[in-house]
């Protein structure tokens, strides 16, 4: 429709359509406007944000509806339709606010993106002027898309537009979350850490902004996050028995590992499993000690926050999350700390 044409990604202030001449009448918003030496009368109305339009023939007494014909718009036709056009151009730049996105929920999710995390949409693409994404300021990653697309690319029988929200989740709550309404493979993006959910608030704002949430978690650059997985051999060092002694153990300083850091302790073979999750609380205190398999100039001093069970987080579920090795001290993933909290709660 024309309408929808015109009125693409913007949203009406009602204020400012009254002082334009509409009138206001059991919910809906009312203009009129003769033409053609007072021969038809445009008449626009505006409810629920939508903006519809009719022209009346007042001679005849009846609707006009020839204008609308694009294809077999003859003289007089293509008159009316340029009046018809102009009113609605000059009651948009007048009355309405640009909006990023074409979706009422779209506008409020990227309002709300600003709000919490001072990102704005990025319109990257000339072919894809309706495709938003929000990067991480710091790190420059992506952490969200919204894009304007047909159903059918969705795998649903229809050519209607959608906006639609690209984010990163835990690839394993994407099979179940396909099996509820408004989720979808993620379209464009990689299927196995991506979904797309629809913005037609099938799903409500809040569920939205928790994957947001968490997508966002995963755009952080995590050398910024002070969470490490360091190696434990139970061939040199009894750890289990030393946490059963006391929760506040000394360890061998690492560099880079910070007071306030947290650590999680990966027990090498043939226990092959994160099995600690600890606090750093003193860090750089002077130990001198060296022996055939270890060299210590520095202790840290850290706390026991939680132990898992040794079946929870094998090796093979770290491998899963981008863990290839635990030889030394190195920084975890955001997708496996995310697991982690899953499974932990």
């Amino acid at each position: 429709m024309i309408e929808e044409d015109i009125f693409k990604k913007s949203s009406p202030d009602y204020d400012k359509l009254l002082e334009y001449g509409f009138y206001y009448d059991e919910s809906k918003y009312y203009y009129r406007k003769k033409i053609l030496s007072d021969s038809f009368e445009i008449q626009i109305v505006v409810e629920d944000d939508r903006v519809s339009g009719t022209i009346y023939d007042i001679e005849m007494n009846d609707e006009y509806l020839g204008f609308r014909i694009e294809d077999h718009i003859g003289e007089f036709a293509g008159i009316i339709r340029n009046e018809f056009m102009s009113l609605l151009i000059d009651i948009r730049e007048k009355c309405f606010l640009m909006n990023s996105f074409v979706s009422h929920q779209a506008n409020r999710i990227s309002h709300m993106i600003q709000e919490k995390y001072g990102d704005y949409p990025c319109f990257e693409w000339d072919n894809y002027p309706d495709f938003g994404v929000f990067k991480n300021k710091e790190s420059k990653k992506w952490y969200a898309l919204i894009m304007n697309i047909s159903c059918s690319k969705l795998g649903d029988n229809s050519d209607e537009m959608v906006d639609v929200l690209n984010v990163k989740v835990d690839s394993n709550k994407i099979q179940q979350l396909l099996k509820q309404n408004g989720y979808y493979r993620a379209y464009h993006m990689n299927k196995k850490n991506w979904i797309s959910l629809i913005l037609n608030d099938t799903l409500t704002d809040d569920v939205i902004l928790s994957f947001i949430d968490e997508s966002y978690s995963y755009s952080v650059n995590y050398k910024n996050q002070g969470e490490w997985i360091i190696p434990a051999n139970p061939r040199y060092y009894n750890i289990e028995d030393a946490f059963q002694r006391s929760r506040i153990i000394m360890w061998k300083q690492s560099s880079d590992i910070q007071v306030d850091d947290i650590v999680y302790i990966y027990v090498g073979a043939p226990v092959s499993a994160l099995l600690y999750k600890c606090k750093v609380l003193r860090n750089y205190l002077p130990y001198h000690y060296s022996d055939s398999n270890v060299h210590m100039k520095y202790v840290m001093e850290i706390e026991l926050l939680e132990k898992y069970n040794r079946d929870l987080f094998p090796f093979s579920i770290l491998k899963e999350y981008g863990v290839k090795a635990v030889r030394g001290p190195r920084y975890i993933t955001k997708e496996l700390v995310h697991y982690i909290n899953e499974k932990t709660r």
